[in-house]
C-alpha cells in the first residue's frame, strides 16, 4: 500500500513570521501490484490457446490378418471416386460416379461437385479417394480438407493401382504409369471395359 511520511514541522530560523511548509515524502509499496500482475499473467497463460492442434482424426479399420476383409455393397450412384494423379510438377484430379468413365476435375470445383452429390444423397454419399504414390503430401491434405468443408462424413483412402492407371488411359488421360498396361476388366465377368 502507499504510505505518506509528513515528517515534523520545521521551525523558522529567523524571525517569527516565516513558516516553511512541511516536506511530504511519499513511499509506494509495489508488492501488491506485482502480485496482481503475476496472477493475471499466469491466468492468461493458462487459459489462452497458443496454437491449435494440426492433427487430423481418421478412423482406421482393424488390421487383423486372420479375418477376411469386410465387404459392403454400395448403391453405384452414391459412390464418388476421386483420383489424384501426379503429372510432372502438378497433381491433377479426375472423378468417377459409380462405374462411369473418369472425367477431369479442377481443384477449385471439387467442393461444388461434392456438395451437388451430397445434396442428392445426404449422409449416405460415399467418397473413395485414390491417390498416386508420387503425388505430393499437400495434395492429400487439400483433398481431405475439401472433404471436411463439404461435410463428407464417409470417405475412404485407397491405393492408386495399375488398374486405375489403365482406366484413366482408356478415358484419354495422360498418366505417369508405364505404357502398354492391359485394358481394365470387370472382376465379376472378366469382360473388358468399353
Amino acid at each position: 500500500m502507499g504510505a505518506v511520511d509528513l515528517g515534523g514541522a520545521k521551525k523558522s530560523s529567523g524571525g517569527g513570521a516565516s513558516w516553511k511548509r512541511p516536506r511530504v515524502s511519499v513511499r509506494i509499496d509495489m508488492t501488491p501490484m506485482v502480485d496482481i500482475a503475476f496472477l493475471l499473467l499466469i491466468f492468461f497463460m493458462v487459459t489462452t490457446v497458443f496454437r491449435l492442434p494440426q492433427a487430423m482424426e481418421m478412423a482406421l479399420p482393424e488390421n487383423d490378418p486372420t479375418k477376411p476383409p469386410a465387404t459392403t455393397k454400395v448403391f453405384e450412384k452414391k459412390l464418388v471416386t476421386v483420383i489424384v494423379m501426379h503429372l510432372g510438377e502438378l497433381d491433377s484430379l479426375a472423378y468417377m460416379i459409380g462405374t462411369e468413365s473418369p472425367k477431369p476435375l479442377a481443384w477449385d470445383s471439387l467442393r461444388t461437385k461434392l456438395l451437388e452429390r451430397r445434396a442428392i444423397y445426404g449422409d449416405s454419399l460415399i467418397v473413395l479417394a485414390k491417390i498416386d504414390r508420387k503425388a505430393s503430401y499437400s495434395a492429400m491434405i487439400n483433398l481431405i480438407d475439401e472433404f471436411n468443408v463439404a461435410n463428407t462424413t464417409r470417405f475412404t483412402i485407397d491405393r492408386y493401382t495399375t488398374y486405375d492407371d489403365s482406366l484413366l488411359r482408356l478415358a484419354g488421360f495422360t498418366t505417369a504409369g508405364p505404357e502398354g498396361l492391359p485394358a481394365p476388366v470387370f472382376e465379376e465377368s472378366g469382360e473388358e471395359l468399353p
